[in-house]
């Protein structure tokens, strides 16, 4: 839609129209006076995201224009809701005094800011990052960059398509940054991303290369290992210069990019992220792995934890390191307690880092530093002894002269915000110490100056006055004007006295009436400058900082240990997999008071026992079960003790999971859809070191269609030429466990129940051997469903157990089949008949009492079958 704007618009809507030309896809908050203002299209947006009123302007002439405003104090409330409404916000200054200017006010645009980067703590989360990315594709392979520009963390990687849609789902990044011709091709490939499209010229090497260089201030991108890696430069390039078109400063917070090594981690996609319920519950009511085990006492601490458990590791020196950190906590409480006691009151140092660059920080932040740094010096001196030193064996910076610059320079009562003045300390700065001594002064220098006039003239009755139209002013009654030095200046005549001014009276008024203001000016100059000075010290702030986030990590897994019984895992190089006392770190955590997690083992290796197929029925823990062990398995490869009597890790690589329905139906995508592709990322992507844990394959379409699908992933899993993935497997299908007669790695395994009377109880204890019942018609009874539906769906079970013991196939002819699994033997012309009609039936569009009917006539079939 074209803005309505007049051929002879005013000289602030022409204003106002040269700077949205150089910002079109922002809207532009355009400040007039004590209001931000938004105009046509912005201002129609405005309105609807923030609920505000949407009038009318004169645009000069006949011409109008939308509007819509709010007050500039009320910045921090409506920003981050247009920003977390998606849109890019450029935020528009008056750049002089109104009083002072002599035509239109002076304005420009100081800050952009954009779902992927924003410094202002009302917009970000603070336990959270809040990452840009870029991706920059070429053939089969793709560069991506993240960067966090809050806290300056920059990462970057090249690989696979398949390789960044992980790292894009792993990072989960605010806003995406492609070339505008991938418009249409992005999403199909890398899934739906809120994306931004800047012109192709800006995705090359060159503009790249130059763009990292000189914010890095080096000779070349070797020292970074970007030099042969051209699509991650070219990726990194692009975020880097995204950001810098959204500020003026110089980002000195952005030290330096790492590049990320898909071998250094395990591989966990965003579908295994979401059915382990690893930082999200599936469910409003429930709890997700985060929630449990977060026990950090810092936003930074909190952040990295995050990164931890969708990035374990895959590195068995390193993993022994974090779990050392943990034991020696774990064993020392005193240490924990004192550690989290002061870490609990640092300021977030990381995010102040950034501000810190964009010359964001309040006074009173400061003096926040300033604590934190003393807190800093404490545990630096803590953890830099003893035993402790042995095991967290790190070098910290050191930071005490920023300590000192802040004790000399801030001062102890400094106010939330810069403009209330009282920042700077007595003796930084004669002038201002001499205003100040002015200004507070003013009482006794007026009266010291009325005594010395007395006394120089001989006029006792002399008073010292003030008055809006002269100012300050000598009054002498007519008896003593002859007294009246020849240097004054006669002002106003009254009946009784007259008015004088004096040079010195005049001199002085000119000073303390421009004190406060140039008072404030100085201060913020001083302050400014100051500023300026300590952002030498971002890289060491970084430094302590990143240091500091990953001590409060590993008290908050010694915490997590102590409270909840975890012990320490036993992490190898082998392919076994085995716990004993296995527990759901999130389930047993919310259950009712009293009650027990029942434990349970787990054996898995590449030659005995490598499938697990699962039987039981619903409610009975076999999705606890899978999902237990493999958060077991992630958070012993994070560094983490686990919930077990005893854990042996034989590294895992890639952790796989298909759990459970997933509807997508407003991208068009039926539970089996998504089931099905879900499940083909992990045929494509498993090694001999992955663990894979399946629930409900095939469920989504008709029985048989699932049981053989089923079953052929099974036996693809079991039988591939190069590798045997670790498998845990629950189903319904009870015609999966013959699978375990015919190939030696899978066996049957089952969740017990008892049986009482007319009812069951879930003994949710995982022991050999397959399960012949499902005891649906048992859970449906628990649930509530009629007696009389109850019973009728036992004699209609009755009636397919006997079809099914009539027509099941040898074991023998399912081995090494080379057509799909058949359930039925059929040389029966009357079985052959009743499969086609069943075959034949649209199971989807009938009701129950449709299939009840039917299954009464294929009965009738059957029994008058057998009568002759």
């Amino acid at each position: 839609m074209k803005e309505k704007w007049n051929d002879s618009p005013t000289p602030l809507m022409r204003q106002y129209q040269e700077l949205k030309a150089k910002y079109p896809d922002t809207i532009l908050l355009f400040r007039v006076g004590d209001f931000y203002e938004t105009f046509g299209e912005d201002a129609i947006k405005t309105s609807r995201i923030l609920n505000i009123t949407l009038t009318k302007r004169s645009n000069g002439a006949a011409a109008d224009v939308e509007l819509a405003g709010f007050p500039y104090h009320a910045l921090d409330n409506y920003l981050p809701k247009l920003v977390r409404a998606g849109e890019r916000v450029a935020i528009c200054e008056q750049l002089e005094d109104p009083k002072l200017a002599k035509k239109l006010v002076k304005r420009g645009v100081t800050e952009v800011v954009t779902p992927g980067v924003a410094f202002s703590e009302n917009v970000l989360e603070n336990r959270k990052n809040n990452f840009l990315a870029s991706v920059f594709v070429q053939h089969s392979t793709a560069g991506a960059a993240f960067l966090d520009v809050s806290t300056g963390e920059f990462y970057a990687t090249e690989g696979s398509i398949d390789q960044v849609v992980r790292w894009l789902q792993t990072f989960n990044p605010s806003e995406v940054l492609i070339p505008r011709s991938w418009r249409d091709k992005f999403t199909p490939l890398f899934g739906p991303f809120n994306l931004f499209l800047l012109e192709d010229w800006i995705f090359t090497e060159q503009f790249a290369e130059d763009t990292l260089l000189k914010q890095f201030k080096i000779y070349s991108l070797a020292s970074y290992g970007l030099d042969k890696l051209f699509k991650a430069k070219i990726a990194a390039g692009t975020c880097l210069y995204y950001v810098q078109q959204t500020r003026t400063e110089e980002l000195l917070h952005i030290q330096g990019v790492s590049i990320l090594q898909e071998s250094e981690y395990v591989w966990i996609d965003a579908f295994t992220l979401r059915n382990l319920e690893v930082l999200a519950p599936l469910h409003e009511q429930g709890r997700s792995l985060l929630d449990v085990v977060d026990k950090t006492v810092t936003p930074f601490g909190a952040r990295l934890l995050r990164k931890w458990l969708v990035q374990p590791l895959f590195n068995k020196a390193k993993i022994e390191e974090r779990l050392q950190i943990v034991a020696y906590l774990v064993e020392h409480p005193d240490a924990m307690e004192y550690l989290q006691q002061r870490l609990r009151s640092i300021i977030d140092i990381e995010r102040f880092t950034g501000r810190l660059a964009v010359f964001k920080i309040q006074p009173r932040e400061l003096l926040q530093l300033k604590h934190s740094l003393f807190l800093l010096q404490e545990i630096v001196s803590y953890v830099s002894q003893g035993e402790f030193s042995k095991v967290f064996p790190v070098e910290w910076k050191d930071l005490h002269l920023l300590f000192q610059k802040i004790t000399l320079t801030i001062s102890d009562e400094a106010p939330v915000q810069l403009q209330k003045g009282g920042v700077i300390k007595q003796g930084v700065h004669a002038e201002l110490d001499e205003l100040r001594q002015l200004l507070h002064n003013n009482k006794a220098f007026l009266e010291k100056l009325l005594q010395d006039e007395i006394r120089k003239t001989g006029i006792t009755s002399l008073k010292l006055g003030f008055n809006n139209v002269f100012g300050y002013y000598l009054e002498v009654t007519h008896t003593h004007k002859n007294k009246v030095p020849s240097s004054w200046i006669r002002k106003q005549t009254l009946t009784q006295a007259e008015r004088y001014v004096t040079p010195e009276l005049q001199d002085y008024e000119a000073r303390i009436l421009g004190a406060e203001e140039r008072i404030l000016q100085l201060e913020q100059e001083l302050y400014h400058h100051f500023l300026k000075d300590i952002q030498q010290f971002i890289p060491s702030l970084q430094h302590n900082a990143s240091l500091l986030a990953q001590l409060d990590v590993f008290l908050s897994f010694a915490q997590l240990a102590v409270e909840n019984k975890y012990i320490r895992p036993s992490i190898h190089e082998d392919y076994v997999l085995q716990i004993k006392g296995g527990r759901h770190p999130v389930i047993e955590m919310m259950l009712p008071p009293g009650e027990k997690y029942v434990e349970n083992d787990i054996f898995l290796d590449n030659e005995k026992q490598q499938i697990i197929i699962l039987t039981g029925p619903n409610m009975s823990g076999k999705s606890a079960y899978l999902r237990q062990t493999a958060l077991i398995v992630l958070l012993a490869q994070c560094g983490s003790f686990v919930p077990a009597q005893s854990a042996h890790i034989g590294l895992v690589d890639k952790i796989f999971s298909r759990i459970g329905a997933s509807d997508n139906i407003s991208a068009g995508q039926s539970t089996f859809l998504v089931e099905m592709i879900e499940t083909a990322r992990i045929l494509h992507n498993f090694s001999t070191r992955s663990l894979i844990i399946l629930d409900e394959i095939g469920r989504g379409t008709a029985t048989y269609d699932g049981i053989s699908i089923a079953w052929a992933i099974t036996e693809y899993l079991h039988n591939h030429p190069m590798f045997r993935p670790k498998v845990l497997f629950a189903t319904h299908y009870h015609e999966l466990n013959k699978l375990a007669e015919l190939y030696p790695r899978i066996k049957n395994f089952h969740v017990q129940v008892k049986e009482m009377h007319d009812h069951i109880v879930f003994l949710r204890k995982v022991v050999p051997g397959g399960s012949e019942h499902s005891f649906g018609i048992h859970v449906a009874k628990m649930a509530g469903i009629p007696e009389k539906v109850v019973r009728r769906a036992e004699e209609i079970l009755r009636s397919f157990e006997e079809m099914r013991d009539q027509m099941s196939t040898p074991v023998s002819a399912l081995h090494n089949s080379p057509v799909q699994l058949s359930i039925f033997q059929l040389d029966d012309p009357l079985l052959a008949e009743i499969r086609d009609e069943i075959v034949g039936l649209d199971i989807n569009q009938m009701t129950p009492i449709e299939a009840i009917q039917k299954l009464h006539v294929i009965q009738q079939k059957l029994t008058r079958n057998k009568k002759k």
